[in-house]
């Protein structure tokens, strides 16, 4: 079913769409790191913690996702789908295995821990529609099988909310340990 669900996308595919579809793969990297470091520096000049909180959050989200897919990466070692499918139209080369797809996943690294720090219609509903076309894009170009892709959204958005249940464990140790002065 794998292979069939990537031929209905890859094969007949509008190629037309091609160099958009590599502009989209192609934003993961500028706007996944990007966006933590603006909002650092943003809350670096506007002296918000609050605000460089949640870019090392998005940060920390990031690493996570990157680490964990690399690792699945060099575990189950994959081979892309043109590889295997002489059949699949491969628009871009990629030297890495294929599962899980770590564009996706750190796309949706990005936009889950976005959405959980400002968790309105006008952050979540742009950073999905980013995370899942950028997801769409790794098939449309041949590069990942549809499990590949389902895979990096469930680690990405995983370690967004592992990074958030871990920051909230390693704050409320800290705050136990704030001795009390008024007692």
């Amino acid at each position: 079913m794998d292979i069939d669900i990537l031929k209905d996308i890859n094969i007949n595919r509008n190629t037309n769409l091609d160099p958009f579809m590599k502009g989209v793969s192609s934003s993961v990297v500028p706007i996944s790191v990007g966006a933590p470091i603006v909002m650092y520096a943003v809350g670096l000049i506007e002296k918000d913690s609050v605000t460089k909180q949640k870019a090392i959050f998005l940060g920390e989200t990031l690493g996570a996702s990157v680490f964990i897919s690399l690792a699945l990466k060099s575990i189950v070692k994959r081979d892309r789908p043109y590889e295997t499918y002489p059949e699949i139209d491969n628009v871009t080369e990629e030297s890495s295995y294929s599962f899980p797809s770590a564009h996706t996943s750190s796309a949706f690294a990005t936009a889950t821990s976005l959405s959980m720090e400002y968790p309105k219609w006008y952050v979540i509903a742009p950073s999905f529609l980013w995370a899942g076309t950028v997801g769409y894009s790794r098939m449309h170009l041949g590069v990942h099988y549809p499990s590949d892709v389902l895979a990096g959204a469930i680690v990405g958005s995983g370690s967004a909310y592992l990074c958030y249940k871990l920051n909230q464990w390693i704050n409320k140790k800290k705050i136990r340990k704030v001795p009390v002065l008024w007692e």
